[in-house]
């Protein structure tokens, strides 16, 4: 179950991408893929208990900025 769930959920990324990419260029959209990051380590901070240090918040902080200056060039 565990397998088809991570199929299931791929797909559906998939899915959730070539419409993107159909609305927004590729410039644009690619970089927004960096926020998995940023999700990412924020979930592991809150949802699993890690530990976050300064550094890390640091470059999620550098990521959401550099994703910004795309989004609005």
């Amino acid at each position: 179950p565990h397998f088809i769930g991570g199929v299931a959920c791929y797909g559906a990324s998939l899915v959730v991408w070539i419409i993107g990419l159909s609305r927004v260029p590729v410039s644009i959209a690619y970089p927004m893929l960096s926020f998995g990051y940023v999700i990412n380590a924020i979930a592991a901070h809150y949802l699993l208990g890690e530990s976050v240090s300064v550094v890390r918040w640091l470059g999620i902080g550098f990521i959401v900025l550099g994703v910004w200056l795309v989004a609005r060039g």
